[in-house]
């Protein structure tokens, strides 16, 4: 098998590995891969050699996390998938593995593209900035920095009931929040920006702000953008690979005397009506891959289809000029795609 190893900062390599898929444990699922995708601003913090992402391993480190494959193999107590099912994973780029069926995974159903649901948990994520956040249906939303994340928490949004406002640093990025369903867009640096939002949101303000962006700059604009005693909902590495800070973070009139929640969207969310299961609440309804299970729903019932992002397909073979491409930040670059079949 082939697997994407980063040996240090933009030291990566695609490595051969022995695979055993002939003695499967009786809690045992071998996938083979058919596409995994790139999150251009995790993924390029990692290759860079940014400070420790949470979570991450040492060097020599896998990459990646959203992985789609075929089960081709399952031990005799798998009960979870049966070999032909397409299941998605939040296994690195890598051309096969084996994995637990305790581990996270969702089965794709049918009627949905593999380019869309392989992106099921990185939406999941963009969900639980509303869910977080206690959003509910009718409040006016700003998402502020529009890469993939942001771009899927753009996307949910109208499907949320949200009256959905996207600002990016790049008419391009606003462009493509327009096709993903924004129902406004604005440049983080227009003098106007304030007077604009007022007159979107017919006075009422921007109840939630999505956070995104991992400059200062943005944490700033979200925190000026939010109305009084809104939220602010943060799922960006605030300050990763910045300089100092030239301004307080929390100070009173950015934060205190305005009456601001922020929310770190980090972790499970929880829920306020227990489902019976006997277990954690979190754990049970609103799990990682259960909010990915919702979204594959989405992707065939509704118009969300992440694949309208994307950007870029490479075969597996180009993913260093892939890598490289991202930590020279190219603009026109967003949904990336990795295929891995000879």
């Amino acid at each position: 098998m082939k697997i994407a190893n980063l040996r240090g900062p933009r030291d990566l390599h695609i490595e051969e590995r022995p695979l055993d898929t002939s003695n499967l444990k009786p809690d045992e699922i071998w996938i083979r891969t058919r596409v995994s995708a790139l999150k251009i601003g995790t993924d390029r913090g990692n290759y860079e050699g940014a400070e420790h992402v949470p979570g991450a391993p040492v060097y020599p480190r896998w990459v990646g996390d959203s992985n789609l494959g075929i089960v081709m193999g399952v031990g005799s107590a798998v009960r979870r998938v049966q070999v032909g099912d397409r299941v998605v994973t939040r296994q690195p780029h890598q051309s096969e593995y084996i994995t637990n069926e305790a581990a996270s995974m969702v089965k794709v159903p049918e009627g949905v593209d593999d380019e869309d649901a392989v992106w099921a948990h990185l939406y999941a994520l963009s969900s639980f900035c509303y869910r977080k956040a206690h959003f509910e249906p009718g409040e006016n939303v700003a998402v502020v920095g529009l890469g993939t994340l942001g771009l899927g928490a753009v996307a949910l949004g109208p499907l949320f009931g949200a009256h959905l406002i996207a600002i990016g640093n790049s008419p391009t990025r606003l462009e493509m929040a327009q096709r993903m369903g924004a129902h406004e867009g604005f440049l983080y640096n227009d003098p106007d920006l304030k007077a604009k939002l007022d007159d979107v949101t017919g006075g009422s303000g921007i109840d939630l702000v999505i956070l995104t962006a991992n400059p200062w700059p943005a944490y700033r604009t979200a925190l000026e953008i939010v109305r009084l005693h809104g939220r602010v909902s943060i799922v960006s590495l605030l300050g990763r690979g910045e300089t100092d800070l030239d301004f307080n973070p929390l100070s009173m009139s950015l934060f205190y005397t305005r009456g601001i929640s922020l929310h770190a969207v980090s972790g499970p969310t929880g829920y306020l009506y227990p489902d019976g299961g006997g277990g954690s609440t979190m754990e049970n309804r609103f799990s990682n891959d259960r909010a990915a299970e919702h979204m594959l729903f989405l992707m065939k019932t509704t118009s969300l289809e992440p694949k309208k992002l994307i950007t870029h397909r490479f075969h597996y073979s180009r993913m260093v000029e892939a890598y490289e491409m991202i930590y020279h930040r190219e603009k026109n670059m967003l949904g990336v795609l990795f295929t891995w079949e000879d």
